[in-house]
């Protein structure tokens, strides 16, 4: 662990499916605090001094173990995994997601368990379809970059 993450001085993104890199890459360069982008495998991503690319491989969890072992208190953590959510919290970070919703201690319990009753239902549909989340969209975005800034600031 390094004394930048040990002050609360890093964001980690999950990049495999993050929609708003560009949104926290803008937002660290304002702040000045580097951002650890985690993926399985390479992506493309600003050459700067504050971005770096991990590139975890593709064995299952490989990238969610990466950022769980790096969360610590006041690192910010951005995915859309749950699993991955808890385990950061449980670490200390403030975790949100990418439509800017905070997951907390208070409220992963029960985002974890909605996660297993939908596993169930889907596995029980066998392969008839329930739909899904809504597109990301533009208000997604938006509200995505303002819970972000305000993350940094009490990060401070």
């Amino acid at each position: 662990m390094t004394d930048e993450t040990r002050q609360g001085r890093l964001i980690l993104i999950d990049g495999d499916a993050c929609p708003v890199k560009e949104e926290i890459y803008t937002c660290a360069y304002r702040h000045k605090i580097p951002v650890r982008l985690v993926a399985a495998s390479y992506l493309r991503h600003p050459d700067h001094p504050l971005i770096t690319m991990v590139m975890a491989g593709d064995a299952f969890d490989a990238a969610d173990d990466v950022i769980a072992e790096a969360a610590a208190p006041g690192t910010l953590v951005v995915t859309g995994d749950i699993l991955l959510a808890e385990r950061c919290l449980e670490a200390g970070s403030v975790v949100l997601n990418h439509k800017g919703g905070a997951y907390t201690a208070n409220s992963i319990g029960a985002q974890v368990a909605t996660r297993a009753i939908m596993a169930d239902i889907r596995a029980g549909l066998d392969g008839q379809g329930i739909g899904g989340q809504k597109p990301f969209s533009k208000a997604d975005r938006s509200a995505f970059s303002n819970a972000l800034e305000t993350a940094l600031r009490r990060l401070k």
